[in-house]
């Protein structure tokens, strides 16, 4: 079994946020390569505007959350780069575009991929372009699937924390490689509420980021609580095995 934790500035320090099912996001990134047939921007007959069509795209691609998936079904789809053109006078014919995706369930991030080929397709045969579309799926969303586990790391902090202290965090779309252990073995991972000021947070990755350090030693309590429930549980039984000759 195994158990994290990750600090976080949303809640007041000392919270305990734990959850049963997704808490936090799948990260997956794409970019997309518009080609055209540039010219000049005084003779535009001939030519395949590359940034057009790159404008048509994005508007598309945003779409697609609010008009494909239930409102019910949490998920991103955020344009992050757009780079193309030479210069004012000049028709481009080459556009880069990049983003990220954000999802809990692997249905909805299919359903998202699906309609993303669909549109660079339909792009091509609109604005006379070609738009590759370069998808890569990346951390899994991070889900707490076990509730014994989830009960058990709840009452290692009961033993640290007032049990009001104890929330449901809200799920994020923010995305955490603690995933990849969860997808192999059972436990449970959960926010630790680190913020110096709730009425000013200092956001996760950014220059003003600092923490109520106060949090760090309720962290350590939580681990070794932990731990000695676990032992507690294992008692009788050999901690290690002794090497044979």
């Amino acid at each position: 079994e195994i158990y994290g934790l990750h600090l976080w500035n949303y809640q007041e320090v000392g919270t305990v946020g734990a959850r049963i099912g997704p808490i936090m996001a799948a990260s997956d990134r794409f970019n997309v390569e518009v080609r055209g047939r540039g010219g000049h921007g005084a003779v535009p007959d001939g030519t395949a505007d590359a940034i057009v069509a790159s404008a048509q795209l994005i508007s598309g691609l945003h779409t697609i959350v609010p008009r494909n998936i239930s409102p019910l079904d949490p998920a991103v789809l955020t344009v992050g780069t757009v780079n193309g053109g030479y210069a004012s006078n000049v028709i481009a014919d080459k556009v880069d575009i990049s983003g990220t995706v954000r999802t809990f369930e692997s249905e909805v991030q299919d359903t998202i991929i699906t309609r993303m080929c669909q549109l660079c397709k339909g792009l091509g045969t609109a604005y006379d372009v070609k738009a590759s579309l370069d998808y890569r799926k990346g951390y899994p969303a991070t889900k707490n699937t076990s509730k014994p586990h989830l009960d058990i790391l709840v009452k290692a902090a009961k033993a640290v924390v007032e049990e009001d202290r104890i929330i449901e965090p809200r799920q994020v779309m923010c995305a955490e490689d603690m995933s990849y252990f969860l997808n192999k073995v059972p436990g449970c991972f959960y926010f630790l509420g680190s913020a110096i000021d709730m009425k000013e947070i200092r956001p996760h990755h950014k220059s003003v980021f600092d923490i109520d350090e106060r949090c760090l030693a309720i962290g350590v309590s939580i681990w070794v609580e932990l731990i000695e429930q676990e032992l507690v549980l294992s008692a009788g039984s050999s901690l290690c095995t002794p090497c044979s000759e």
